[in-house]
């Protein structure tokens, strides 16, 4: 987690003062929750709140004391000791400190979650208005790289659009399986604390009550929740490949905005470089590279260890940290895009009309040609535009016309020619994504 790729809403999810106010919390609400069950005094119990809410936490001071107990709750307990005093004594009773961290792990990730949820709203935001923007903006679609079919660069835009919008509902579902709360004591049988506490903690913290924990709250939960951020910086992934291969010089179809200022190279001035989408498919590896982790602490031994504490240490900040800046820098690279709808054209017309060769292929086999005879002709003649040079317009129709194996007239020829025949439906795959197709 560095500050080239951190946003300061979510680093403050993360932060060491933010760790000890949600600890503070958990232990004053089942503290709380102790008093109303007649365990430890409501006096007390209010003691605890009023001091320690007011409180600025000593970061530097808890790390004191940390060095020496070698245990970070014990530190912390010790600091609320110092500013509450006496009434610390009751304090942590039948809580055992996997408690106190998991649930804060909880919190910390619903509210990661939350902001995640934002920032791919903003992004689909983005994505709507380009897509219908360019609804009808005519280009070719590519498969393998090669130049198959038209397609519209709104329909492209869709496409990440609903990709997206299955992010956002995995997301909630992610966010939803993780918001859960373990105040069950050593092994998680409520041995020495009652489960009310634990419902009341939950409730006061937006949480569920985890149905039955070890010493931890179970690790499928965190590998689904690490698992969902690693597709959705796979979708990130997909839009920037895209944009980055539409950016090169050849094709130049759509491009990163390029502000006044700014330089594309320290050697050559001419460069334009998607740099944006380079970094977003940098980025995307990095959280990618956080799944397998979080898979893996899954297996824990028996009801507890601790080998997945140093992992979530890490993942947790950075994982969210990083994809909370690539949704935010897609958003920016979407909303600026440069679309070249010209450019578009070029290329589609590069290969004198080889795009319809389906059209014909089935036009022949209609006029009752078998299909591997329709498929052979129309190969045939299409190779022979791939082979030549130079300026192939109308070469392709010209091909088939002279060809007496294609049974077609001339006028029913020209007619497979039509772009406008390729997108006849894009207003059905706008209203299937949008409910809307304007």
């Amino acid at each position: 987690m560095i500050p080239r790729y951190s946003r300061p809403e979510m680093v403050a999810v993360w932060s060491a003062e933010t760790r000890f106010r949600i600890w503070f919390e958990i232990e004053a609400h089942a503290t709380t929750a102790l008093a109303e069950l007649g365990v430890v005094p409501k006096e007390a119990a209010e003691v605890i709140w009023e001091k320690g809410s007011k409180a600025t936490f000593d970061v530097e001071r808890i790390d004191e004391i940390e060095r020496t107990t070698k245990h970070d709750v014990i530190a912390f307990l010790t600091h609320l000791s110092e500013i509450v005093g006496p009434e610390a004594r009751f304090v942590h009773q039948g809580m055992t400190s996997s408690d106190v961290l998991d649930t804060t792990l909880a919190v910390q990730l619903t509210r990661a979650a939350d902001i995640l949820l934002a920032d791919i709203d903003a992004l689909l935001a983005a994505l709507k208005r380009r897509a219908f923007e360019h609804k009808a903006t005519i280009t070719i679609g590519r498969s393998h790289g090669i130049h198959a079919e038209p397609t519209t660069f709104g329909v492209k835009l869709a496409e990440a659009y609903a990709e997206f919008s299955r992010n956002r509902t995995r997301l909630e579902a992610a966010r939803a399986d993780i918001a859960t709360c373990a105040i069950s004591g050593a092994i998680g049988t409520f041995a020495n604390i009652d489960p009310y506490v634990e419902e009341y903690v939950a409730q006061k913290l937006g949480l569920s009550v985890e149905p039955v924990s070890t010493q931890v709250i179970p690790r499928d939960r965190h590998a689904m929740f690490f698992a969902t951020l690693g597709v959705i910086a796979s979708s990130i992934e997909r839009v920037a490949t895209e944009i980055r291969h539409l950016q090169r010089t050849e094709v130049l179809e759509a491009e990163e905005y390029f502000s006044p200022g700014q330089k594309g190279s320290s050697a050559m001035p001419h460069k334009r470089n998607p740099v944006l989408t380079e970094n977003l498919t940098g980025l995307a590896r990095l959280v990618r590279g956080m799944v397998t982790p979080a898979l893996e602490n899954v297996a824990l031994w028996h009801e507890r260890d601790i080998s997945h504490s140093s992992v979530e240490r890490m993942i947790g900040p950075d994982a969210t940290v990083t994809l909370d800046f690539a949704l935010a820098r897609l958003t920016g690279v979407i909303d600026k895009l440069l679309v070249y709808p010209e450019n578009m054209q070029r290329n589609l017309d590069l290969l004198g009309g080889l795009h319809n060769s389906q059209r014909v292929l089935l036009a022949l086999t209609q006029a009752g040609l078998s299909r591997e005879a329709s498929y052979a002709v129309v190969q045939r003649n299409a190779m022979k535009v791939w082979e030549m040079r130079g300026d192939r317009t109308g070469v392709f129709a010209r091909n088939l016309k002279d060809d007496p194996e294609v049974i077609l007239s001339d006028a029913e020829i020209d007619a497979m020619f039509d772009d406008a025949y390729h997108l006849k439906h894009v207003e059905t795959i706008f209203r299937r994504v949008f409910g809307s197709a304007s």
